[in-house]
């Protein structure tokens, strides 16, 4: 913008006005955005109506841009196909999303790659619950059937959460879209597995494993959950009709043989397991039992005898009675023991948790739980039972079904991961990959440094089937042995590897695959290779949830580095685990799990309702899910919430906060549709004086060359808008990114709205119709103020997008019409550039953010004393008359430039003067110092209500700044408190910080304000 000097009047030079195209702009928003009014109120569905395509497109030509810029890439946690998208991965979407888009922004290639994962043990299971509704079992249909109707599932609920994507307005690059199960992911596991096989990495052996009977799999160590009970608790097991109690320990006695009449007494919390018992154990300097070194003891039921066996290992004196029952088949401890001593194994429990082997016939088929009843009471009839006695201990449970994890001796396959461990470990302590928040580290140390070969083989039919075979053939005399193995990626090099091992030739009959398949981990753990094969590795930053830190995070870092020689990542973003409102995790069965698009599509509870009658869940689950449905929201879910800002709570994101969690209220990210429709009247506030004033926009919006001309709140504003964008900046680039919209939210609402846009009225609405020079100095402030207000909201637009696309895209297409700067040409708001501290840093004015605050300071106590007058003296008057005295010329001057602004805020009718009058005797005066050099006066008739009044408002405000200077001293104690920087979360020493602040300002108001009532009744 350039200015010319004619006489006394300033004026634009030969104002011309560049339209850019929208020629690229899909019809139906090319006609709503360049053709049609801004809508009087803000509707979310209309808004969002076809932006998602668009910004596809853009995507898509962003592909073919030039080789030469950076590269951000990042790989979204692939949802598992057992069901929808719910609130968990919406948070996820909406950090990667604001990610991407900030990125972008920065004019930067971005590479968002979508995926879907096939879940091995978790859609398995859904699909056989679905199949058991039509009273179907999966044996029923055989293996090749039950996994067709599995992707028949895949189909369904892929194609659900895909379009769930679309909805959300994400910007991935779908042309890259992936199945953990498709061809190139297959071909990549099967050439990951012979890789490590050949390394020595991979191997198979019999070993104590992790069972579930109820999902009838192998399970790794970090899918079972260890639960604690402090006390006799009764727990329902899946797949039971009656409850089992733990918490508790049975004592039982073994006769000494040979000592008839003498017993060894024994702790157990599993009494099913006796049937197994092959040894006792005691300690060697046990000076209790050292009598029966080498001695036996009489099985009760087989009437064997077994050996008294001395390990100091099994065994601690301090324990119980000091013997413990050896039962190898059944426990991992019991299982060194017996290896130690070289005693037997004798299997007991078979896969589906029932009773087998060498039992009782009576026992035979029993489930373990039944069998613990019936052992108990033939014990008790033996008189070999002593009784129970409450034992706080520890469970392991299948974190998939909840089931009680049941100890078994298999053959499985291994991955050794010790050097693996220990290297993506050391990469961490060295720095060469940053996790945030750091508190996480100490979960990644514990899990890595303590790591155990990981099972990864799963005996279930859907996921990757192992490539390994077993030559079965007569010719090959160890063919039952584990060396017949033959790990390959096809049949093919499997019978040729045949062919050279045992140097004769075979058919394919000859080879039989194994019927397992793999972890699913072991298939995402190999994501950032395979999952865009060819495409960019490392990856720029792995963002995901902290819960899956170790099964997903710390695997690709192990396996992609070992089969790549690169770290997958130099970056870990760790976001919390969303839960509801009351802390609880979310979950299926609880009934509090949102599908995201029903929060910002609203739906009736009938609709919820039937989601989960028709769902997957047991009867007894279903019961308490449309309990928890009809409690928490009996009228449904409202329609029409936002896509833009609701997983971006300010209070409850901020994702570098040490030990957060994210409780989310449904209804609080409703409420977000407020802070969005602000946003919508301010640009329709702007858009009709933008329109109106068209033409004296000029080819290029300079504000720096009339930066002397603005006035201190034009000034101020742009001063305020720049530290917004450095805050805003900052917190981005430190993944703050609640501190990014909170920074945001203040300017827009607090500075812009409720503050410029107020003042800036009187301006913009000033009307002048003569030529003199006061008029000319009207247009150049109405103009200085109309493109401060546009550069405000337009660079708003940029700073929100990626936590608000729809709105600001809808609203950004608008305001860009009438800018003529380097943003003009540009099609979207995604290719216009994010403000940067660098720019912005030319707007701060340290002199007009100080001279603008005593304005608002005068306005503010202005205010706070109008009103105490309609309180001391019942009326409500508008535009009464009130004084403002200034100590100096200085100060009137400032005031006098907003003088209508303030009267026009405060409804009063403003007298400036440099000194106090002398009132008459009949008037007394409430008097406030807003500032040290202005003092707001109204003078108050005398009466003796009004005195009445006086005093009961002194009381008043006296309680108030009583319990206000309270609240601040508790505060300022806890604050003070030693460790309350390093222990107290961040976002709590933050809203402690800012209560504190706004105490404070209450509190000087307070004292201001009685201040006055107290001049008052002493005058």
């Amino acid at each position: 913008m350039q200015w010319c000097r004619r006489a006394t009047c300033w004026r634009l030079k030969e104002p011309t006005r560049f339209h850019r195209s929208l020629f690229s702009l899909p019809d139906s928003i090319y006609e709503r955005v360049r053709r049609k009014p801004l809508a009087a109120n803000y509707d979310p569905i209309a808004v969002e109506s076809g932006w998602t395509q668009f910004w596809q497109q853009e995507l898509s030509d962003s592909g073919k841009q030039k080789t030469s810029q950076r590269l951000f890439s990042l790989l979204l946690p692939p949802p598992n196909i057992t069901g929808s998208l719910h609130i968990g991965h919406a948070l996820t979407v909406t950090i990667q999303d604001a990610l991407i888009r900030w990125h972008r922004m920065q004019g930067k290639n971005v590479s968002w790659i979508p995926g879907l994962d096939h879940a091995g043990i978790a859609t398995q299971s859904v699909v056989e619950r679905n199949l058991l509704k039509k009273d179907v079992k999966r044996h029923d249909l055989g293996r090749e059937e039950f996994i067709q109707n599995t992707w028949s599932w895949k189909k369904r609920f892929g194609s659900r959460i895909l379009d769930q994507m679309e909805q959300l307005g994400t910007r991935l690059d779908r042309q890259k879209l992936y199945f953990t199960l498709d061809e190139k992911r297959s071909h990549a596991v099967k050439m990951a597995f012979v890789q490590l096989y050949e390394k020595g990495l991979i191997f198979r052996q019999r070993r104590m494993i992790n069972w579930c009977p109820f999902l009838n799999t192998a399970l790794s160590d970090v899918e079972v959950e260890l639960k604690s009970i402090e006390k006799p608790t009764r727990i329902l097991l899946p797949g039971s009709m009656t409850s089992v109690e733990f918490g508790v320990i049975y004592r039982i006695r073994y006769e000494v043989a040979g000592h008839p009449g003498t017993y060894l007494e024994v702790d157990t919390t599993r009494p099913e397991t006796i049937f197994g018992d092959v040894a006792v154990a005691i300690h060697p300097q046990d000076a209790r039992y050292e009598a029966f070194h080498r001695g036996h003891v009489i099985h009760p039921f087989t009437k064997d005898r077994i050996p008294i066996v001395l390990d100091d290992t099994l065994v601690d004196m301090q324990l119980g009675t000091g013997v413990v029952k050896v039962t190898p088949s059944h426990d991992a401890n019991d299982f060194e023991c017996g290896q130690r001593h070289e005693l037997p194994e004798r299997p007991v429990l078979d896969q589906k948790g029932c009773m087998y082997g060498q039992v009782p016939s009576e026992y035979l088929g029993l489930d373990r739980f039944k069998a613990r009843t019936q052992v108990i009471e033939d014990l008790e009839r033996m008189n070999l039972y002593v009784g129970k006695v409450n034992h706080p201990t520890t469970i392991r449970i299948c974190s998939r079904s909840g089931d009680l994890i049941e100890p078994l001796l298999m053959p499985q396959w291994f991955i050794s991961v010790h050097a693996m461990a220990k290297r993506a470990s050391s990469n961490v302590r060295e720095g060469i990959v940053d996790i945030e928040p750091k508190h996480h580290m100490s979960t990644w140390f514990h899990f890595l440094d303590n790591a155990h070969d990981w099972c990864i083989s799963r005996q279930l039919w859907w996921g990757h089937r192992i490539p390994a075979y077993r030559v079965q053939s007569q010719r090959i005399s160890n063919a039952d042995h584990d060396d017949a193995w033959i790990v390959a990626a096809s049949v093919e090099e499997a019978l040729a590897q045949a062919e050279k091992k045992y140097k004769q030739p075979f058919v394919e009959a000859d080879l039989v695959q194994d019927e397992d398949v793999l972890d699913t981990w072991f298939s995402s753990a190999l994501l950032p290779l395979s999952s865009n094969v060819g495409g960019p590795y490392p990856l720029s930053l792995m963002e995901t949830g902290s819960d899956i830190l170790f099964f997903w995070v710390a695997r690709m870092m192990m396996l992609c580095e070992e089969l790549s020689g690169t770290i997958p990542f130099k970056k870990i973003l760790l976001h919390p685990m969303v839960r509801d409102k009351s802390g609880r995790k979310m979950s299926k069965s609880l009934g509090n799990v949102m599908d995201p698009l029903h929060v910002i599509h609203g739906a009736t509870l009938e609709q919820l309702l039937h989601e989960v009658k028709h769902g997957n869940l047991p009867d007894r689950e279903r019961e308490i899910a449309e309990k928890t449905l009809r409690q928490e929201f009996p009228n449904g879910l409202p329609h029409k919430v936002d896509h833009d800002f609701p997983f971006l709570d300010p209070f409850s994101i901020n994702i570098r906060i040490p030990g957060r969690q994210i409780n989310i209220d449904v209804n609080r990210v409703i409420s977000y549709r407020h802070i969005c429709n602000k946003i919508w009247n301010a640009v329709r506030y702007a858009l009709p004086l933008l329109k109106a004033n068209d033409q004296c926009l000029t080819e290029r919006i300079a504000l720096e060359d009339v930066r002397d001309q603005m006035t201190i709140s034009d000034r101020w504003i742009l001063s305020r808008l720049a530290r917004s964008v450095e805050a805003c900046n900052l917190g981005l680039s430190t993944n703050r990114f609640a501190s990014s919209v909170a920074a945001i939210h203040q300017f827009f609402v607090q500075d812009l709205c409720d503050v410029y846009i107020e003042f800036s009225k009187s301006i913009l609405y000033q009307s002048h119709t003569d030529t003199s020079a006061s008029d000319c100095d009207a247009k150049k402030r109405k103009l200085c103020a109309l493109t401060t207000l546009l550069e405000c909201l337009e660079c708003s637009m940029r700073l929100l997008h990626p936590f608000a696309p729809f709105l600001t895209e809808e609203l950004w297409q608008r305001l860009n019409l009438y800018k003529t700067s380097e943003t003009s040409d540009l099609n979207s708001i995604l290719s216009a550039a994010y403000p940067t501290k660098e720019n912005a840093k030319f707007w701060i004015d340290v002199r007009a953010e100080t001279s603008f605050e005593i304005v608002l300071d005068v306005l503010r106590g202005l205010r706070s004393l109008v009103q105490t007058f309609r309180k001391v003296t019942g009326l409500n008057t508008n535009k009464m008359g009130v004084i403002l005295a200034c100590k100096d010329i200085e100060m009137l001057r400032m005031l006098q430039q907003y003088k209508h602004s303030i009267e026009s805020q405060a409804k009063v009718v403003i007298h400036l003067k440099l000194d106090t009058e002398k009132f008459a005797d009949s008037e007394a005066i409430l008097t406030y110092n807003a500032t040290n050099k202005c003092q707001v006066l109204i003078p108050v008739p005398k009466s003796k209500d009004i005195m009445g009044r006086v005093a009961a408002e002194a009381e008043r405000l006296d309680k108030r700044l009583g319990k206000c200077k309270m609240t601040i001293d508790q505060l300022t104690l806890q604050v003070k408190q030693p460790h309350y920087a390093s222990q107290v979360p961040e976002d709590v020493q933050a809203q402690s910080s800012n209560r504190l602040a706004k105490l404070k300002i209450e509190l000087t108001a307070l004292r201001k304000s009685l201040d006055a009532i107290e001049f008052l009744r002493q005058n």
